[in-house]
């Protein structure tokens, strides 16, 4: 089990690189790209996800880019591989990506495997980690709750594990909280939750567990008041994750335990 706590800055560190922020923020599905900055202002992330099959990075040199309003030299990208449904189709998109962002070797696997549920295929995600490590990428990937498949990425050599709370764009939170426990409690890289989460509360209970992060989009982008929300799931996030720091109370089932001293009352 990785030592959580011995981090004396805390900061979270992904393939060499440091960040304050726990809040990984994805891009897609909001009303325009202005939105988009606003709502990661209000939430302090650094890393910002990019699916390079639906986003302009300046492959068409005639629409608005994203690179306008999210500059590189300010956060890190993290492009990914949404919407790709084979190992084939995500490793050209992440070459691409690598050409269209100047060499930058930081990226997000997932390969799904329907277009109903989303839920990975994870014979075809092994496959492209390999290659895609072996081409001196850092792989972040996205998994399912697996605990064996988790190991696995892991020992081929991801550089953080990234297991689905409940299906993309679900909002259901986290649905199986004693899997995620299981996978952060064998792991060696950081395991930050990417898919599932709903709102603040649910973002909490899986720092509270231990994650090392969470990776949000559509919790955001679909919220009544993006930006609104965009702040509540930065607070979340500490908040969970500084009670995972302060190590919380023993449960004590059937037996309560006053507040206050029971000895040396006045009589």
């Amino acid at each position: 089990m990785v030592d959580k706590i011995s981090n004396t800055n805390d900061n979270l560190t992904i393939a060499g690189l440091s960040f304050k922020s726990r809040l990984l923020i994805g891009t897609g599905k909001y009303n325009s790209f202005k939105e988009t900055r606003s709502a990661i202002d209000a939430s302090q992330s650094e890393i910002v996800t990019v699916a390079i099959r639906r986003v302009n990075l300046g492959q068409s040199p005639d629409e608005p880019s994203l690179l306008d309003f999210i500059p590189p030299e300010q956060f890190t990208y993290l492009p990914n591989t949404a919407g790709c449904y084979s190992s084939d189709e995500a490793i050209r998109t992440l070459r691409l990506a690598r050409e269209l962002l100047d060499g930058h070797n930081l990226v997000k696997l997932e390969v799904l495997g329907d277009p109903d549920t989303l839920y990975p295929n994870v014979v075809e995600t092994i496959k492209a980690a390999k290659i895609l490590i072996k081409d001196g990428f850092d792989v972040m990937v996205y998994t399912s709750d697996d605990p064996i498949i988790a190991k696995q990425l892991e020992e081929i050599g991801c550089c953080a594990i990234m297991p689905l709370a409940s299906l993309i764009g679900s909002g259901m939170g986290i649905l199986n909280p004693w899997n995620l426990e299981i996978i952060i409690d064998k792991a060696n890289v950081p395991v930050i939750v990417d898919a599932g989460v709903g709102t603040a509360s649910d973002a909490t209970i899986a720092m509270e567990l231990g994650c090392d992060g969470i990776l949000m989009n559509t919790a955001i982008a679909l919220a009544h008041n993006p930006i609104l929300m965009a702040s509540a799931m930065r607070k979340a996030i500490e908040s969970g994750r500084e009670a995972f720091l302060a190590g919380r109370m023993d449960k004590k089932p059937y037996r309560a335990s006053p507040s206050s001293p029971v000895k040396g009352l006045i009589k």
